[in-house]
């Protein structure tokens, strides 16, 4: 699988490497990206195990979305130890989720350990210190790097802030910049509470408004709440078709849309919408 920027896919759902009874479930969650995880759910003592367990969840036939995995910091030993056991699997992840990144190195480490013949696995960097939002530009230059997810729960704890919105709005609008700035996508962190519907819509319209391309999940019922939402309405579609239409009545000149002003801003927002409707019609 090679490394292109291409759209990532709106819901992204990840799983604990020693939960095999979870596999099938977030593989077929209908998330765009399912991730096996063995870092944060995953205690010290049982790395190896989770490893191991791991391989199992890339062992099938077609399966219908994206499969990663996130690995360890390669700030330790754990890290290390997942880059060389990840190139022992017969049955490898499409995507590699690395944690802490604070460099464009550690993207290219990866690539090196990993890359290999008919192999080229999507690299993405979870961005959830202050340090990694002091090096995001040199970050976002990491030639193999394929997109950011931010990770609230990790940032937040360093700053010592809250969850809730507000505090960490700047973190977010400085991950979408850098990220839109280098042309790649980012995806928001989950909503941790697991039973409340009400709040993850709210948070996931609120990243798809800040221009987050999907967002992360923890359990399976939060995936069609994060599809639907970022999923463009028809209502949203037939608005930018009609700015499409009016932009080439206009010969690209300001207009006017339904008693609004609009101009080339407009006009390459609704195309863009426009293009990835008629994409996945």
């Amino acid at each position: 699988m090679s490394s292109t920027h291409r759209r990532p896919g709106r819901a992204w759902i990840i799983t604990p490497g020693l939960r095999g009874d979870r596999f099938a479930t977030a593989r077929t969650s209908g998330a765009a990206v399912a991730l096996v995880d063995i870092e944060d759910s995953v205690a010290l003592p049982d790395k190896q195990a989770a490893r191991t367990a791991s391989e199992s969840f890339f062992s099938v036939t077609d399966p219908p979305c994206t499969l990663g995995i996130r690995m360890n910091s390669l700030t330790t030993i754990e890290g290390i130890k997942d880059l060389i056991a990840l190139t022992g699997y017969t049955a490898r992840p499409d995507l590699i989720l690395v944690p802490k990144v604070e460099s464009p190195r550690d993207i290219e480490l990866v690539a090196a350990a990993l890359d290999a013949e008919g192999y080229t696995p999507d690299i993405w960097a979870l961005i959830e210190s202050p340090r990694a939002f002091t090096t995001l530009p040199s970050i976002m230059r990491a030639p193999r790097l394929g997109g950011v997810i931010f990770g609230s729960a990790d940032y937040a704890a360093s700053v010592r802030c809250g969850l809730g919105w507000d505090a960490l709005r700047y973190a977010r609008s400085a991950l979408i910049n850098a990220a839109t700035a280098a042309n790649i996508p980012a995806i928001d962190a989950p909503t941790w509470e697991l039973d409340d519907p009400e709040s993850l819509r709210l948070d996931a319209e609120r990243a798809k408004e800040l221009g987050f391309s999907g967002k992360g999940c923890v359990h399976p019922r939060h995936v069609k709440v994060i599809n639907d939402v970022f999923t463009p309405t028809a209502q949203e579609i037939t608005q930018a078709r009609a700015v499409v239409a009016a932009a080439d009545a206009s010969g690209g000149a300001v207009t006017t849309v339904d008693g609004k002003m609009r101009g080339t801003p407009f006009f390459n927002a609704a195309r863009a919408l426009v293009a990835e409707a008629d994409t996945t019609s």
